[in-house]
């Protein structure tokens, strides 16, 4: 399994970015993706996910309203548009995906990064004042 991002870069606040996750590697409809960011001297924080099969979306409290998850049809990119965005919102963004049925199990947390089993590498945003 495999999971790209790109996107990332510099904006001033109150700007906006789109983040996208290629992924590929396995073959089932029942997944979901997970974004999270880790910012310096910070623990990793779930920022926003979503489970293929629904459609159904996850969000933190910091970013509900301002980031929107989505994925293409085919399953093969998630993305992460980020508007209204603040100096908090830097750090390092990854993508992660959990498959199989225990995305509908009641103790699935998608925010959660032991929810997850496979990881990109990350994509750098820095948000300035």
């Amino acid at each position: 399994v495999q999971l790209v991002e790109s996107g990332g870069g510099l904006v001033q606040a109150g700007g906006s970015l789109e983040l996208s996750c290629a992924v590929s590697g396995f073959d089932s409809d029942d997944y979901a993706i997970g974004w999270f960011r880790q910012a310096p001297g910070k623990e990793r924080e779930g920022v926003s996910a979503i489970r293929f099969t629904d459609g159904a979306t996850f969000y933190a409290d910091s970013t509900k309203g301002r980031f929107t998850i989505s994925t293409d049809s085919a399953g093969n990119s998630a993305y992460l548009r980020m508007n209204s965005l603040k100096p908090e919102d830097t750090g390092v963004y990854v993508c992660a995906a959990s498959i199989g049925s225990r995305v509908f199990g009641e103790w699935f947390r998608p925010l959660s990064a032991s929810s997850y089993d496979f990881w990109g590498q990350g994509t750098q945003v820095g948000v300035s004042s």
